[in-house]
This record gives structure tokens, sequence and C-alpha cells, in this order.
């Protein structure tokens, strides 16, 4: 790397201006340069232009004072530079140190600031008495778990010093000592639901977001650790949705809009049933945001029919959309066959059943009857492969050997090893006495064994029809088709809440013991969310067709570097910059409407 020097001329008078240029060879004759770094004018010539204020540590007690900056070979050789003290740089001695991503945590500072969260939490948190910055302790917690989630241990060994929050936050390394993470953890719970009021009106500010539909569900995350030795907490044995039924777990019960805004949300013990969880939910969003026409929108196993009719019966009633197990469906399928067929969408048909107070919907869709016609298909052809492999093979199996062979073909088949009917013939192997003795002390059979099977084709029929076919319920007056599809559809919106909860911000694993830590984590873990929801809905006006995930990665690409210019009485000056943001990068830049801030002004240092 070395500095390049360009000259202007504006308005008669000669100006340098200064870069950090990098040449790569492409090839054994060519070499190209590329633009690194911009440093800004350092002109002797025009006494307004090398006028710059600078800060001078360890002489005034880092008061600023103006100085006079000069490249070595550009001395002032005219009068009037003697009220500023005069320092000449050595540019061909220039040192870049410590290089930090700056781009994603500006963003998300930005993204912090949009939402008002400093104000918001500078009067909720305000310093310690030894002057402790409680609000921006969690400003980095939360930007941590946004950018690059890891444990708290992380933070404080690696990632704080590999970024530029601190000169984003003008603050230094005391937001990343270890025991202030905790400690900030233990402060911020009490102020949940009014940071949900906060949020939920300054949304509605930003996007004009609408709190009429609101979707429901629940997820669960595990611990990988030893059972608590307190059965009351909230890690417990439950039905988990990760598969890890050998890991204890929280239940996370969360209410989000159609655009994934969320309105609340509740971390509950590992044991909590689905259907125990609606009732408390309506009485905690009646109580916090009152009484209003909303819709919910639930997947089945959620409310219960007590529930329900609760829902039914209040004044005003509450309206719902509920997805219905499939079992419901042959109850009901005489009646619903008389229905006729409407069209909700191009390839989505519904029929509409009034029934004792409801109406029932039977949708089916096209594309969703491909699909899971295409994945039964497969699933039953392998599953059919498996059989014909063990029934062919050129040594038989014994009898305990083909039912542990057959119950892995089953579990790899799943739900539709249902549809083939096995049977298992047994056929005694010819022995010698003395190993039969020895085979029947030990428990172990050496019949041999045979497989054969027919499809259940009755079975099958009955689900060929049902494939593609969901049944809903609904208390609700109107009864556009479409409408109520569309309504089911954006369920998808709270499961991609619980993947981006997962996956992008690194829920899991918890390293925290205690509940008031774990719920601490889960609450620092849906502000972050709530930072990534609100450039969703930005990128969704401007730039579609990019992820949060995809813009924040983008940004990362800008570094920012500590330029060090010595000078020639022994000091040096240190310019914090932020690298020159690609083509790619001022075309997002534009798009979302956002300018970088102005570089930060120069230090010297004895």
């Amino acid at each position: 790397m070395f500095l390049r020097c360009t000259k202007r001329l504006k308005d008669g008078k000669e100006h340098l201006y200064w870069s950090i240029v990098e040449s790569r060879r492409v090839s054994p004759r060519q070499v190209v340069q590329r633009h690194v770094l911009y440093l800004g004018e350092l002109n002797g010539r025009q006494e307004a232009s090398w006028r710059k204020t600078i800060e001078l540590f360890g002489q005034d007690e880092g008061a600023p004072q103006q100085v006079a900056l000069f490249a070595e070979e550009h001395a002032p050789k005219h009068v009037g530079v003697d009220e500023f003290p005069v320092v000449q740089l050595r540019l061909h001695a220039m040192r870049l140190e410590r290089p930090r991503q700056w781009g994603a945590c500006w963003l998300a500072c930005q993204l912090w600031e949009q939402l008002l969260l400093a104000d918001f939490w500078q009067e909720r948190l305000p310093p310690s008495r030894e002057g402790t910055r409680w609000d921006l302790v969690l400003q980095t917690l939360v930007l941590y778990r946004l950018i690059e989630p890891g444990s708290e241990w992380r933070l404080h060994r690696h990632w704080f010093d590999q970024t530029a929050i601190a000169d984003l936050l003008d603050a230094d390394f005391v937001l990343a000592e270890i025991h202030r993470l905790y400690e900030c953890h233990d402060k911020i719970l009490a102020h949940k639901r009014s940071l949900f009021d906060h949020l939920t009106q300054r949304w509605r500010d930003l996007f004009g977001v609408r709190y009429e539909v609101l979707l429901y569900d629940l997820t669960s995350t595990y611990f990988e650790c030893a059972p608590p030795d307190n059965p009351t907490g909230l890690r417990r044995f439950g039905y988990s949705r990760d598969k890890r039924s050998d890991c204890v777990q929280v239940v996370i019960a969360l209410i989000v809009t159609p655009e994934g805004f969320p309105l609340a949300y509740e971390v509950l013990p590992g044991n909590t049933a689905d259907k125990t969880t609606l009732k408390a939910f309506l009485a905690k969003i009646e109580d916090q945001y009152g009484q209003a026409d909303r819709i919910w929108v639930m997947d089945r196993g959620i409310p219960t029919e007590e529930t329900l009719e609760q829902m039914r019966q209040s004044t005003p009633p509450v309206s719902y959309l509920v997805g219905t197990p499939k079992g419901r469906l042959s109850k009901l399928e005489e009646s619903l066959a008389q229905q006729p067929w409407q069209q909700a969408r191009p390839q989505v048909r519904v029929k509409l059943l009034p029934h004792e107070g409801e109406t029932y919907v039977l949708a089916q869709s096209e594309d969703r009857v491909a699909k899971e016609r295409s994945m039964r298909r497969r699933r039953l052809r392998k599953y059919l492969d498996a059989l014909q492999g063990l029934r062919q093979r050129k040594r038989p199996l014994t009898r305990d050997a083909m039912h542990e062979a057959l119950g892995a073909a089953k579990k790899e088949a799943g739900r539709d090893a249902r549809f083939v009917k096995v049977s298992v013939q047994l056929q005694p192997a010819k022995e010698e006495g003395k190993a039969k003795a020895k085979a029947k002390a030990k428990g172990k059979s050496k019949q041999l064994a045979t497989l054969s099977w027919q499809l259940d084709r009755k079975t099958l029929r009955e689900a060929w029809r049902r494939e593609g076919r969901y049944l809903l319920r609904t208390n609700l007056t109107a009864t556009d088709p479409a409408r109520l599809w569309e309504y089911y559809l954006q369920l998808v919106e709270v499961e991609q809440a619980f993947k981006e909860l997962k996956h992008d911000l690194g829920i899991r694993p918890v390293h925290h013991q205690h509940d008031h830590r774990i719920e601490a984590h889960i609450f620092v873990s849906f502000l972050a969310y709530c930072l990534q929801v609100t450039l969703k809905a930005r990128l969704k006006l401007t730039a579609s067709g990019l992820t949060p995930r995809s813009v924040l990665e983008k940004f990362a690409t800008v570094q920012m570097l500590d330029v060090h210019l010595p000078t020639t009485d022994g000091r040096e000056v240190v310019m914090s910059r932020y690298t020159q943001p690609s083509k790619e990068m001022q075309l997002l830049l534009d798009q979302l409407k956002m300018t970088l801030p102005e570089q930060a002004p120069p230090k010297i240092t004895g």
C-alpha cells in the first residue's frame, strides 16, 4: 500500500487530496491499483483549508486545540500561520492499524435510533454511581446478538475489540466488561411491557402497521446441559419441536402481526401444553392493548373447545381462524361433498360449510397436492425398495435381525409406512444341539424370517383424496374464501420469526442457568429481532429482493482502520477512517436512503 496525492485546482487555488491505494498484480506484466481509504485534504497553500480541529492528549486533559497540518514536503512559506501550532506530517512513514468491522455496527445503530430505543432505555436504565452506562451495555448486547450472535464471554474476549462499536457509541471497553454484561440482564425484564407499548406505537408511526390480525404459535428451545435440581424452574422435559426430547427445554409463545412485527411473547416452562396457553394470552393482550376487533389465527392443537366457546360468547366476540385436525374431516365429509367449490385463488379452491355457529372451510391447493403426492411417492418407493432388499438377501435374516431392519425402514418411511401391510413368516433354522442350547440360554432366536407385503389400497386411496387439503374453522361473519385463505397462510410469518430467532439470531444455545437470566437472554434476542424486522420492513419498500441477513453481511464489508501519520516532532496523528464503500454498497445505501456519516476528526498522541 502507498499514499497517493491528487491535485485539484479550485477557485484558482491548488488543493491536495490524499488516499491510500493498494497495488495488486493480476498478471506477470500488469499491476492494477485499488482505492482503499480516502484520507481527505492536507493542504498548506490556503489557510482555511489546513486549519483542523484535533484533540491533544496528555497535554491539556484532552481539550480540543486548533493546529495547522502540513505534509513534510509542503511546509508553509507565508506569514499568518504563527497563530496556530504547526504540525508537519511524515507521510512516507504512514501505518495502518486495528482493522475492525464498522458497517454492520453502524447500520444496527441506525435501526436502534430509528426505533428511538436510545431515549427509551436512557430513561429507564440510568448510569450507575461509577458511571456505567447501562443503556449502552444493553445496546452492545443487542447489536452483538443481531450481527454475530454468541455467548457473552465471546463478546468480552473477542467481538468487542474486533468491531468499531466503541467508536460508534463513543465509549470504551467498560461496555464489554464481563460482569457488567451479566449484571445488565438483571435490569431489563421489568421494562418488557413498556417496551412493547413503545415499539407498537413506533411501528405504527413508521410503517402504518395495523394490529387487527394476530398470529399466535409456540415453539421450544432446548438446553444441552444436565437437568436442573429445581423441579419448579423453567427448564423441563416436554414435547420438543426440535426433536430433542432427551434435553430439558423452555417453551416460547409468540404473537406477531402478518408482517412479522412482534406484539408480545412469554417464556413458559418446558412441559407446558399448547392448549393451556391461549386463555392467558387473550387476557394479556386485552389488558395491555384494550378490547378491539381482532382476528386470531392459530394452528390446530392450540385452542380447546372451551376456549373457542369463550371467544364466541365474549362481548364483543373475539374472531378466530383455526386449523382443524384432518380427523374431523371424516365427520363432515358427507356434508362438505354437497357444497360447491369456490375459487379463492388461481390454484386454490375452497368449500364453506356453516355448522353449529361456525363456518368450516375446506381448502385445496393444487400446488400443495402435487408436493404432498410427490413426497409420499418418494418415501413409499424408498420403503418398498428397502422391503424388497430384505426379501432378496442371499443369506436370510433371523427373526430378531429382521424386526430390527424392518423397524429402521419404517422409521425412514414415517407415516407412509401405514399404506403397506407387512407380515413376517418364520421357519426354524438347522442347528446343532449345543449351538441351539447356547442360543436359547442367551435368549436369542435363531429362527429365519421371510417377508411378504401388500398395499393397503383403501387407506392409500383415502389419503390420496385428502392430500393438499386443509380443514379450517372460524366464527368470522365475512366468509370471503380468498380472504380466509390469506389469513391462514399468514401463519408462516410466526414460523419465520421462530426460524430467524433460532438461526439468524442464535437464541440457542442458552448459556445461562438461572431462570431470570434465561428470560433476559430471550428478551435480548427479541430486541435484536425487533431491529431485524424493522430492517426487513424497510427493505420491503425499497429492495424487496434482499434479506436482512444478506444486507448486514454486505454492510460488514465496510471496515474501519486507524491511520497513523508520524510527525516531525515525534508525535503521531491518528485518523480513524472507514473504508470506501463499493459501488454495490453505495447503490444499496441509495436505495435505503441512508448516508454514511462524516469521517471522525483526527487526533494527536504524544
